[in-house]
């Protein structure tokens, strides 16, 4: 394999991977390598070899290069070496195709600086006849960048697919784990030597960043023990301080060697991993590792334990663990409720690598709790984010709801989740919940009691203050109510009420059944004569209904603007019998559709809201009505566009259309057509038929000069509507321009004058016909040209012969004027015997 690391600016160090057989004569002390910015084949040395083991050489070639500058495509590093070995089960004639190896590195200064995997474990492991056989590269990228692994082809010189290969055949399967890189080969057939490629491709941020391409050999032999077994690794996930501990066994036909690899032994505080016993049958290692906050990530870590057994083959068996190390969550989260918002405190992170902290709200309680390795606040649990914090050091937030105060009445509940550069997040804090102090009127109703213009009446009614101070506001109380109409800020005083205890009240006299209305309840001491204002409700709407006419339907949307949440709405439609407004629907959304109605019919709505506070303090549910409307569907929907076919005829220079209509959600009442067509790409549409009957399904175009062009169609209803253009049918001609090889002129009127046979689609031509000498005897642009054997620059008769002519014919296409050269040689016969019909 050929891996990449940065060393500075624009350079990087490359170092190829190849493993070779000790008892070959062949050797490479240095690779031809291309960099892949264009540069020519350069050369790389050899800085190792070392000897593995069962006659394998691992050679290392290190080299530096300095590309050009950042690219939009990856520069392909690459190379290439004769010494394919000979006999590769899955490569015809192997030893005669060039080996083949690729990496991608993409210098993108928006991505940031990468570095390639490194794959720790080499390809060597022998396979066996009839035994599962696993093999995992070990990759580990120090950047901590995402890989995910694919089952590649191997390749040949240039890099294209070796010809004719194919995947070692399996009794079960042939895969590999994209995430883990587990190469699972269950199980070979047969004994002999077979070539994997595996490609590894870099994610970071959901973006592609570079690949590199293992090319591996296995090794199939047969009459082996089974492989060893190891147990009892599973994935895991932690919390960032705690310790890691866990065993790993194994088992096998010889003694087994443990080992492991992975990014969690390559960090500072690295993780460590020893085999408890010396090599046996059945032998244990222990993993251990102390975590820190350095070690949170938004990726997985992956570690791979290798067994590896002492018998004549050495194989081996591998298990990928995925770890992931997760923030702790913020502690001792409190709440200080203040007059309109709440104030946030908590401790700060013992992560020190955090970058923010994040605030989420909910109104009442979620019951929910993190699972286990969950992090973050899942969307559907309720909560909104509300704030981010980018100083850790900061651990207070107040919120006041961005200005406009915190609601009376609402039970608000807060988690938070600390934020790393990242973007992973810690597990949720602990849910704590707290409202405000009753201390001001809250409003529970705005409901329409009747609908009129001038005689309507509103319901308003109001929880009443239960936690003010009564020392420094010791009474007698007053409720002073203030009204907006169609707004919710400039409300007006239009009435008091003379109890504390006195919370409803009647709006009589108003326009209910045209104005949405606003209101407002402030509370008042009036000890000793003053007026001190002890607090204002939150404003509070009425449900104000708007009907939309369409097709056979009317829409009903409603708008409400409510301290408390709605939950349902009650749809009721008069009933035209009885007067009475019947329930028709409920529905959670903030739209209702009323279908199958009469055009032209009225009928009459009214809606009802359904809603609560969080606080369970106050009443619920909430009910309040709206104001009753009425409306008539009226047809302003267009038909669906019919589907057009264009049947194209160049003899007849004719177009004929054919259509039909859809059904399936598409309006019944089609009764015409309307035709449109541009006689090119770059034209507009413009009409060309109208067809005022629905039965009627074509339509014939004919004697064109071009039957190029393009055509849509519409549908129109029985009020007019006109649908869109359907989708475009374009024809084109078939020019036709064909000159004959002899021509007698002599004036009997037979075959006198030099033109094309019958043409067709050609706009214009530009011919001239040379004597042997290459004079120009006669020139036209007409499509006919009509030369009758005269030399046109002295008007003499041209002697017997053949001439040539160069022709270029302007044809028409629907992409416009093409031209197009005819060359050819034309023979003048003047009354020479020739016998003429």
């Amino acid at each position: 394999e050929i891996t990449f690391s940065h060393v500075s600016g624009l350079t990087y160090e490359i170092t190829v991977t190849t493993y070779t057989k000790d008892s070959s004569p062949a050797d490479r002390p240095s690779l031809g390598i291309y960099w892949g910015d264009s540069s020519p084949l350069d050369s790389i040395d050899r800085v190792s070899k070392i000897l593995l083991g069962n006659d394998i050489n691992q050679n290392i070639y290190i080299g530096q290069h300095t590309y050009p500058g950042p690219s939009p495509t990856p520069y392909l590093i690459r190379i290439e070496d004769p010494n394919r070995n000979a006999g590769i089960e899955n490569i015809p004639q192997s030893v005669n195709i060039v080996f083949y190896l690729e990496t991608e590195l993409l210098i993108n200064p928006f991505q940031g600086v990468n570095n390639s995997p490194v794959l720790l474990n080499p390809p060597i492991d022998n396979a066996c006849v009839n035994q599962i056989y696993i093999h995992n590269p070990g990759a580990v990228d120090p950047d901590g960048d995402s890989l995910y692994y694919t089952l590649d082809v191997s390749r040949a010189q240039g890099g294209v697919n070796v010809p004719g290969y194919f995947l070692p055949p399996s009794s079960n399967f042939l895969t590999i784990n994209n995430f883990t890189g587990d190469l699972i080969w269950n199980t070979p057939m047969t004994q002999g030597e077979f070539n994997i490629a595996i490609r590894i491709t870099e994610y970071r941020n959901g973006k592609k960043i570079g690949s590199i391409l293992r090319d591996m050999q296995i090794t199939v032999v047969a009459g082996c023990n089974p492989p060893p077994i190891i147990t009892t690794v599973n994935d895991t996930c932690i919390i960032a301080g705690d310790l890691l501990n866990f065993t790993v066994n194994a088992t096998g036909s010889h003694p087994v060697t443990l080992s492991a690899t992975g990014i969690p032994f390559n960090v500072t505080n690295f993780a460590t991993f020893n085999q408890t016993t010396a090599p046996a049958t059945i032998t244990s290692g222990v993993f251990n590792w102390q975590t820190d906050c350095s070690n949170i990530r938004n990726s997985n870590y992956f570690v791979s334990f290798k067994a590896t057994d002492a018998g004549a083959f050495n194989l081996a068996d591998y298990k990928t663990t995925i770890i992931r190390v997760i923030g702790p969550k913020v502690e001792n989260l409190t709440t200080n409720v203040q007059p309109n918002s709440i104030n946030l405190t908590w401790d700060k992170t013992i992560c020190s690598n955090a970058s923010a902290y994040k605030v989420y709200r909910k109104k009442g309680p979620s019951g929910w709790s993190p699972g286990i390795c969950e992090t973050g606040i899942p969307a559907n649990v309720g909560f909104q984010l509300i704030a981010t914090i980018n100083n850790i050091n900061d651990t207070t937030f107040n919120d006041d709801n961005n200005g406009l105060g915190l609601i009376a009445g609402e039970d608000f509940c807060y988690r938070i989740v600390t934020y790393f550069p990242d973007r992973s997040e810690s597990i949720a804090s602990d849910e704590i919940c707290d409202q405000l102090k009753k201390d001001v009127p809250i409003i529970t109703n705005v409901s329409v009691n009747s609908t009129s213009t001038t005689i309507g009446d509103m319901d308003v009614e109001w929880s009443k203050p239960t936690e003010f101070d009564t020392v420094l506001f010791p009474g007698p109380y007053r409720y002073l109510i203030y009204r907006g109409r169609q707004t919710n800020t400039n409300l007006t005083l239009i009435d008091s009420t003379l109890s504390i205890n006195d919370t409803t009240y009647t709006d009589i006299n108003i326009n209910t059944k045209d104005f949405q209305y606003f209101y407002r309840v402030d509370i008042y001491n009036l000890t000793n004569g003053t007026r001190d204002l002890i607090g204002k409700s939150t404003v509070a709407s009425s449900v104000y209904l708007n009907l939309i006419p369409s097709d056979n339907q009317l829409t009903l949307v409603w708008n409400e603007n409510v301290p408390w949440t709605n939950t349902q709405h009650i749809i009721y439609r008069q009933n035209s019998i009885t007067l009475i407004y019947d329930s028709l629907d409920i529905t959670t959304a903030n739209q209702y559709i009323d279908t199958g109605l009469a055009n032209g019919s009225t009928y009459c709505y009214k809606v009802k809201s359904i809603g609560n506070y969080s606080s369970p303090e106050i009443k619920s549910p909430l009910l309040n009505y709206s104001q009753e409307t009425c409306g008539q569907p009226i047809d302003n929907v267009p038909p669906c566009p019919p589907v057009l076919n264009v049947d194209a005829d160049c003899d007849l220079r004719q177009n004929e259309l054919k259509w039909y209509n859809l059904t399936n959600g598409c309006a019944d009442d089609v009764l015409g057509y309307k035709i449109y067509k541009k006689d090119s790409l770059e034209d507009d549409y413009r009409l060309i038929a109208t067809i005022n009957n629905n039965f009627i399904n074509s339509f014939t175009e004919s004697d064109l000069f071009s039957i190029a062009g393009c055509y849509v169609i519409t549908s129109i209803d029985s009020v007019g509507n006109e649908s869109v253009f359907s989708d475009s049918v374009c024809v084109d001609n078939c020019p036709e321009y064909v000159l004959p090889n002899v021509f007698t002129p002599g004036g009997d009127g037979f075959n006198d004058l030099f033109g094309p046979f019958p043409y067709r689609f050609v706009k214009s031509i530009d011919i001239k016909i040379f004597n042997r000498w290459g004079q120009v005897l006669f020139k036209t642009t007409d499509p006919d040209i009509n030369w009758d054997g005269t030399n046109e620059n002295n008007n003499a008769e041209v002697p017997d012969g053949t001439y040539f002519y160069v022709c270029t014919v302007n044809e028409i296409f629907l992409e416009g004027i093409k031209p197009r050269t005819l060359k050819g040689f034309v023979t003048l016969l003047r009354n020479k015997g020739i016998k003429k019909p």
